[in-house]
């Protein structure tokens, strides 16, 4: 497809001639000397920030970018995404060599946790990848800038380096993307031990005994799995009425029954009213979230998982004038930029899922737009993934969301009990349901709760991104036996009839 017709089809005009000679040039003259201004400073040297400064670099543009934290990935590599499916994936072996190891003829006994060496893995799989990417910036020519940078003007930023050092790094381009922290609680303060954001979680010394956990979220459910897996008692405290609010409702609630099957306790429409840390544990008081009687939970740590903020500290948006929402987001229009000429900003810090993959995407399309190309992200087609077992996955809309919108719909669904390679592996928990347009069967939403559920999502998404119908998956010859003849079942079962059920 040509470039003209792809801009057509995702509603974009394709920029002037000016524009692209521009890009042309930039790309062909090759890397100007240090000394000189850059095309393009990224700050920030997470998902979103790195991915934009190589995808600048391969676009041709002189490009810098500032990192606080002294190794690169930010959030999601050091301190989030990857130790904590680290994690995960150790303590689902643990688990299994406890409790399934022998239906399938493998006897062994005295399993035993040895704590220093899973983190001992975990962190050598974050320094592989950190160190990855520097090589890979390297590889790209992107210059790498250690240290806390801030604006000194629109296409100026000061920054404190690690050494202890001050420089100032100039670009005609500034893109934002500093990410997100830990969202506070009132009255609950992190102290990293007793109190801990999932940054303490995921280096807890010993397993506790107790383990509360503020907020049934993602990140909530993923750490409550890996200490529960572990050992702990695990209880998890929810605001809300609901685990997961943004799930599909008939997937959560098969969902929250398998994590209480594994022995997770849920306390919903709870909140928390007091912290106390004076003995040897936590006191939690809580309260229902519409008033009431008041109890006490005992626990040995309490892991703070109330959602994320956008993190834009000390950056002096206000000196020079960028504009914030009310929760602190960054505001942008369709090409990234803010109300200020030349300061764009990506990932977290602005509106959307705050999701690595999506940061991802938004610094590609970023830097896309500034060489005088299409850039497009559709944040209705960005799948979430929740990697307990099993997984829960999704694309598009729930279907309380297609509810809402009238439009007459289809619902297939099928169950991994009757999938062969679910059965054979004894693992058939979970579904796949396809949502689709009732006039059309065009596909609106999927999802899918199994094991390496996070895998299988993507041929939704991409079915969802050509705006596939589920006769089309339908009509897919998917290899035997696999878990993805599920996704294949449920969309016969959405514009026809399935055959293994």
């Amino acid at each position: 497809m040509s470039m003209a017709n792809l801009a057509r089809r995702k509603g974009y005009s394709l920029l002037s001639s000016e524009t692209l000679r521009y890009s042309f040039s930039l790309r062909s003259r090759g890397f100007a000397s240090g000394s000189d201004e850059n095309d393009v400073v990224i700050i920030g040297g997470g998902p979103g920030g790195y991915v934009a400064a190589i995808k600048a670099a391969q676009l041709g543009f002189k490009t810098t970018c500032i990192e606080k934290r002294g190794a690169l990935g930010g959030t999601c590599l050091n301190v989030g995404c990857i130790p904590s499916k680290a994690l995960l994936h150790s303590s689902h072996m643990y688990h299994e060599a406890k409790h399934s190891f022998a239906n399938h003829g493998i006897k062994v006994s005295n399993v035993e946790i040895d704590l220093a060496a899973m983190m001992g893995q975990k962190d050598k799989a974050v320094s592989n990848l950190t160190r990855g990417i520097e090589g890979l910036f390297k590889k790209n020519k992107v210059t790498y800038v250690k240290g806390y940078g801030k604006f000194v003007s629109p296409s100026e930023i000061s920054v404190d380096t690690i050494e202890g050092e001050n420089t100032v790094v100039k670009g005609k381009h500034i893109i934002i993307a500093t990410g997100s922290d830990v969202k506070s609680l009132p009255g609950v303060t992190i102290d990293e031990k007793k109190i801990v954001s999932s940054t303490g979680a995921l280096a807890l010394s010993e397993i506790p005994k107790k383990l509360v956990v503020i907020g049934a979220g993602y990140i909530g459910l993923e750490m409550g799995s890996v200490w529960g897996r572990i050992g702990s008692e695990v209880t998890v405290v929810e605001f809300a009425s609901e685990i997961v609010p943004t799930m599909d409702a008939e997937i959560r609630k098969q969902f929250q029954r398998s994590l209480e099957k594994q022995g997770m306790k849920f306390k919903l429409k709870t909140k928390v009213v007091g912290v106390d840390t004076s003995g040897d544990g936590v006191k939690l008081t809580v309260e229902p979230s519409a008033g009431g009687e008041q109890t006490i939970i005992e626990a040995d740590v309490v892991l703070v998982s109330a959602g994320r903020t956008p993190f834009t500290s000390g950056l002096n948006l206000d000196k020079i004038g960028v504009e914030t929402d009310k929760l602190g987001r960054i505001l942008v229009n369709e090409r990234f930029s803010t109300n200020v000429s030349g300061v764009y900003a990506i990932g977290d810090v602005i509106p959307g899922p705050m999701l690595a993959h999506k940061a991802e995407e938004d610094g590609v399309a970023c830097v896309e737009y500034l060489a005088g190309k299409v850039g497009h992200v559709d944040y209705d087609k960005v799948p979430g993934v929740v990697y307990t077992n099993p997984e829960v996955a999704s694309v598009g809309k729930t279907e309380e969301q297609v509810k809402e919108t009238g439009v007459e719909y289809r619902v297939g669904k099928f169950p991994f009990m009757a999938n062969s390679r679910a059965k054979a592996i004894d693992n058939a928990e979970g579904l796949v349901k396809i949502i689709a347009e009732k006039e059309t069967d065009k596909i609106l939403g999927v999802h899918i709760m199994a094991p390496n559920a996070g895998e299988l999502i993507h041929e939704a998404a991409i079915a969802l991104q050509y705006d596939a119908s589920s006769e089309d998956i339908a009509r897919v010859c998917h290899a035997h036996p696999t878990m993805s003849e599920a996704v294949k079942e449920a969309a016969m079962a959405t514009y026809d009839k399935p055959i293994h059920i």
